[in-house]
């Protein structure tokens, strides 16, 4: 075979010989070719492709240096499944996070993992959430920094007990049998989702995870809870929480959702007044008047206590046209009730809300009952009637101003959110919510005090868990004083980074409102509250010695000894001696648990921090449960505060908020330097997702495949593409198109990786690279361009956008490679000497590229960056890229002078393909004109002879041939193509500007296509141009 395609390119090149033409030299000696390559594989990027057998052309084929790699363009389908977890077990993904904790670094990046709550399979949102933080963990990894990232699992509260016992009656269980069977259930939610975390390429040591659950971690909980009781800031009380009748248990303000589309009976009823307000006696035109009040809670009408106006505010008493009955209500709410009433409403006399005061008014449903007129500041115009109806039972302002003016707070719902005895016998047992409203809306029709009932649409809180709504109501429970933490919360606050930094408005807003924060719960799945009552006076007993001695236990035992241990062993004899308490017998254990939010907002005293032990020769590790390589707590500079911490917005008034207050608590800092805040996962139509509505994305699904062929497997590492190319810090869709455009994107970079690879074979850049001073200068553009690159990709990835690193290497790849220098340096790629100086050098730099892109690529595509640098040159076998540190970039390869040399010839180039559009810049001849200048200089480094088919202007171009001169000649072809343009040069920060015109002239050139190289180079048809002639001369 070989010797038939010998004597064809000698039959081929006598005949040139016997035409004696210039450029068809003789060869007498047999053809010799000892680089010949097997068939190109096909790189996707423009390569060389096999002509017909028989003609000119295929004759030199194996004289060309084609692509050549085994790396596959595309993978799909199982082999794309079995490829990535070989690359993860051939790679030690799950060696890598504890490699990089035990080597050396000088800086460390810590990424406090905020738990996800063990309730359930992974979901798209814990797709969202991990990802992001593998790609910036990987990142930091990459350039050098020592990664500190433990991830954790929330494994406590009534989600979790829900489930777990199912339908089951709670009634016959115990403590201890229910926090089994929840512990149980847990444990199972915790291996489904650490398993699909780890196929999801997540780096971390998956052995080694902090559960809130755990003792030692419970232990670490109780010394902040501690701490803070010691600052005066957690207390007992009884007042107004939200609670929910359909968990039996008070809720804070992060476990409530919003429904906008509740409905409520809002009712307008009248409270005569009794008692005129002194400072209004003298006014003339009142009679008796009733005070109007507006309320979408009738069933709280029972418990009210008074009537609230605001002082500064204008008050009008209003006679009704239809019937002369007497109102008071808002001056500025008189127009709307007129409207609403259907009738006119005349003014009989208005004066100020302050003097309202000393008011008496009859209660509509309470004969005897009478209740004050009196100020507050909570009273609002926009909406009712300006005076509001006051139950401090049964709202968080109305318990304010009881507190104030000393009123009774009276509750009448129970735990089940039905009215108790002491609402009446016609409430009595009746849901307030529901027949409850009813009776009351009729008690009030029954007695004339209902004006008015109408439907209200609005938002209601509704218990996260349950999906039910919830009730105010008080009860005694634990509470920590926000206010106090407040402004200090809010100067930490500031100092925090924040993004989007559109999110800080409501991280402030949200501490603003929070007076205190109700952390007691009635449930038995959680960390219980470490309190003693005395069995006669109900008294707490709680102390620095009891606390201590409880966490102690927690963490030898774990919690479940709360139940399971004697009084004697939880409360022994030296403690009571320290708490000059009585014998043990006088109590008993509280039954109360933390609200989780209080579980995972401890989270930084239990993974950053060491414990700060009493006893020093004792002093002990909150992550003692580590190993040693692990247990290296966050301590830069006496600082222990993560660098970020990274969740959905859901978090903003939740962890976010309660890691704040507990660390401003105990510390007087917040527990983070940075916040990133994103959006939720959503159908590719904007829907929430619902199992419901059957919409729902299981990542498991994208990742592996359906049970039909509609659902294809798309890997990991589509699935982390996609997390990376969105706007995580809006909601972010997923769905079919967002899936494929994902692959189709990874697949065309698999081309480009591809090209390079195919054109880097048997280059070896230790031994074989060529330095940037010696190479072309379009070569050394691209390297230019190429450390641009990498500080536009670092810049993204510091930012936490890898949308825009993602968004740059696409233009990169586009704009400067493909468009760019591949299409210029094929000829000298594939047809120059396998060892010259100017293939090497073009090599050098895609080598340079290969890796860039590829370490660029790896933080968000890990499975593909590691299976690139299998193939890639350069490396010892076994060494992985993830090992091998970020981007390399060199200040050398900035060189003054050489942008403006390669852009000037880029913008003649321009021109010059203007002038042709839609053809062959190889089938012309190009001459370019320039005055004697800085320009002329520049492009004179591309091109040191006048006239040149083989210089780097000619490369650059495109053209048959380039001819630089000072003026175009006058005896120029009438086919001759005339353009002109104009370029700026800027250098030395602008010291240097001088902006140069110059002409280019376009004729078709008459030389003949080289049957090797395809340039338009050869003078006889069929016949080698002189570089191709002496090349397979050499060879023979």
């Amino acid at each position: 075979m070989l010797l038939s395609r010998v004597l064809s390119v000698r039959q081929v090149l006598a005949r040139c010989a016997r035409k004696s033409q210039p450029g068809c030299g003789l060869l007498h000696r047999t053809l010799s070719f000892s680089f010949a390559r097997p068939q190109s594989l096909n790189s996707g990027e423009g390569s060389v492709q096999p002509t017909e057998t028989g003609s000119a052309q295929s004759q030199y084929r194996d004289t060309v240096l084609l692509p050549r790699t085994e790396f596959p363009m595309k993978l799909t389908g199982q082999k794309l499944l079995d490829r990535e977890e070989q690359i993860q077990k051939e790679c030690g993904f799950a060696e890598l996070y504890s490699w990089q904790r035990e080597r050396k670094a000088k800086k460390e990046f810590c990424l406090h993992d905020g738990p996800p709550y063990a309730n359930g399979d992974p979901h798209v949102g814990h797709a969202l959430n991990k990802i992001l933080k593998d790609i910036r963990n990987r990142f930091e990894m990459l350039r050098g920094r020592q990664v500190h990232y433990i991830p954790g699992w929330d494994c406590h509260g009534l989600p979790i007990e829900l489930k777990a016992l199912g339908e089951q009656d709670t009634s016959q269980l115990s403590p201890l049998q229910i926090r089994q069977k929840a512990r149980e259930f847990a444990e199972g939610a915790i291996a489904r989702q650490r398993a699909a975390f780890q196929r999801w390429g997540v780096m971390a040591d998956w052995d080694q995870c902090y559960f809130t659950f755990d003792g030692t971690y419970e232990a670490a909980q109780l010394k902040v809870f501690l701490e803070m009781h010691n600052k005066g800031l957690v207390y007992q009380d009884y007042k107004p929480v939200y609670w929910s009748p359909s968990s039996r248990t008070a809720l804070a303000e992060a476990e409530l959702e919003y429904n906008p589309e509740h409905v409520s009976k809002a009712i307008y009823a009248t409270f005569p007044l009794v008692t005129m307000p002194p400072k209004i006696t003298s006014v003339e035109g009142l009679e008796s008047f009733s005070v109007l009040v507006w309320t979408t809670q009738p069933w709280t009408i029972p418990a009210n206590q008074a009537v609230c106006f605001m002082p500064k505010a204008q008050y009008s008493v209003v006679k009704r046209e239809d019937n002369g009955q007497l109102l008071l209500m808002a001056t500025e709410r008189t127009s709307s009730m007129a409207a609403l009433l259907g009738t006119k409403l005349l003014s009989v006399a208005t004066f100020t809300g302050s003097q309202l005061e000393g008011g008496m008014c009859k209660h509509p449903t309470i004969p005897d009952k009478h209740v004050p007129l009196l100020p507050a500041n909570h009273v609002t115009m926009t909406k009712g009637t300006g005076l509001v109806h006051t139950a401090p039972a049964h709202g968080m302002d109305d318990y304010s101003v009881a507190s104030q003016f000393k009123l009774p707070v009276e509750c009448l719902v129970d735990e089940d959110g039905k009215f108790t005895e002491q609402a009446g016998p016609e409430l009595h047992s009746l849901c307030v919510m529901t027949e409850g409203s009813a009776k009351v809306i009729s008690m009030l029709k029954e007695g004339g005090a209902l004006l008015m009932e109408q439907d209200c649409v609005h938002s209601y809180p509704y218990d996260w868990r349950t999906k039910q709504p919830v009730v105010i109501r008080p009860s005694k429970q634990w509470f920590i004083n926000t206010a106090s933490l407040k402004d200090k919360a809010t100067d930490a606050l500031q100092k925090v980074r924040i993004l989007p930094e559109s999110a800080r408005g409501s991280l402030l807003a949200m501490l603003d409102r929070r007076t205190y924060w109700c952390i007691s719960r009635q449930r038995s799945w959680g960390v219980p509250i470490p309190v003693f009552y005395h069995r006669e006076s109900g008294d707490a007993l709680i102390n620095k010695h009891t606390v201590s001695h409880v966490a102690k236990l927690f963490k030898e035992k774990g919690s479940d000894c709360w139940w399971e241990l004697p009084m004697e062993t939880l409360l022994p004899a030296d403690v009571l001696k320290k708490s000059k308490a009585g014998p043990v017998t006088d109590f008993i254990r509280g039954d109360d648990v933390l609200d989780i939010w209080f579980d995972s907002g401890a989270s930084w005293a239990a993974v950053l921090e060491e414990e700060k032990a009493e006893d020093a020769e004792e002093a002990e590790s909150n992550l003692s449960w580590l190993p040693a390589p692990l247990r290296k707590p966050l301590v830069t500079e006496s600082d222990s505060r993560a660098d970020a911490y990274v969740e959905g917005k859901d978090q903003i008034g939740g962890w976010f908020q309660s890691s704040l207050l507990t660390s401003v608590a105990v510390r007087n800092k917040a527990p983070y330097k940075s916040l990133v805040v994103h959006g939720f996962a959503v159908t590719e139509k904007g829907e929430k997702m619902s199992k419901s509505l059957g919409n729902v994305v299981d990542p498991d699904v994208v990742v592996n495949g359906g049970k039909d062929s509609s659902l294809p497997a798309y890997g990991a590492d589509v699935l982390r593409w996609w997390v990376a190319e969105s706007n995580v810090f809006t909601e972010v869709q997923i769905g079919p198109n967002a899936l494929n455009s994902a692959r189709d994107n990874i697949n065309k970079l698999r081309n480009t990786l591809k090209f390079l690879l195919g054109n880097l074979h048997g280059f070896d850049p230790r031994a074989q690279a060529v330095d940037p001073k010696q190479m072309h200068y379009i070569d050394q553009y691209m390297l230019h361009l190429l450390r641009e690159f990498s500080m536009k990709v670092t810049d993204g990835y510091s930012e936490f956008d890898s949308g825009r690193v993602i968004r740059t290497l696409q233009a990169f790849i586009s704009r400067d490679l493909s468009s760019f220098y591949f299409s210029i340096i094929k000829d000298r790629l594939y047809c120059d000497p396998e060892e010259s100086l100017g293939r090497r050098s073009c090599q050098t730099v895609l080598e340079e590229i290969l890796d860039g892109v590829t370490r660029c690529i790896a933080p968000i595509l890990p499975h593909l960056a590691e299976e690139v640098y299998l193939h890639a040159p350069g490396h010892e076998q076994g060494e992985t890229l993830f090992k091998s540190g970020w981007i390399k970039s060199s200040s050398v390869w900035r060189r003054p002078g050489l942008e403006e040399a390669v852009e000037g010839g880029c913008a003649i180039r321009d021109t010059f393909l203007s002038s042709i559009p839609g053809k062959n810049a190889a089938e012309y001849n190009l001459t370019i004109a320039i005055e004697p200048g800085l320009l002329f200089e520049l492009m004179e480094s591309l091109q040191e002879e006048p006239t040149s088919s083989f210089s780097q202007l000619a490369e650059l171009m495109m053209a048959a041939q380039v001819t630089l001169t000072s003026a175009l000649p006058r005896d120029l072809p009438p086919d001759t193509l005339l353009k002109h343009g104009s370029f700026l040069i800027n250098l030395e920060g602008g010291v240097i500007r001088e902006e140069t015109a110059f002409s280019i002239a376009v004729v078709p050139t008459s030389a003949s296509r080289c049957p090797r190289c395809r340039r338009y180079t050869s003078q006889v048809t069929d016949c080698l141009c002189p570089r191709c002639q002496n090349l397979v001369t050499q060879t023979q």
